[in-house]
């Protein structure tokens, strides 16, 4: 079992994002500080459950958990900025914002990158 990390800060990370056919840096200040943000993490983009259940729970939930006062959502996955901006527009995923983590600074940083490489 993970251990419990309530209270702690998260990585101070700076995130590769593309708005439009720009690149924009996102750090974790912006997108944590001041704010009562929920966060969920996938494995992976464009990926089964996450694209029929996980992505689409979060963002038809969205109206409840602003009502209880959730400023944003955010879905970080180890993924790169096209990939998870196409796999956004291909979920109409508007209600959540998708972070891409794709050298997953911020996943090892939450201590759960899982990396094998052990041959099959």
């Amino acid at each position: 079992m993970l251990p419990n990390r309530e209270g702690q800060r998260v990585p101070e990370v700076t995130f590769r994002t593309r708005e439009g056919d720009q690149w924009v840096n996102v750090t974790t200040n912006d997108l944590f500080n001041g704010k009562t943000v929920v966060v969920f993490a996938l494995p992976g983009a464009f990926t089964p459950t996450c694209s029929s259940t996980h992505l689409p729970g979060y963002n038809e939930l969205a109206p409840l958990f602003r009502e209880c006062g959730v400023d944003d959502i955010l879905c970080i996955s180890v993924n790169d900025a096209f990939v998870m901006n196409e796999w956004g527009k291909t979920q109409q995923a508007q209600n959540v914002r998708l972070i891409p983590d794709g050298n997953g600074e911020f996943t090892a940083g939450m201590g759960m990158l899982v990396v094998d490489f052990s041959p099959s």
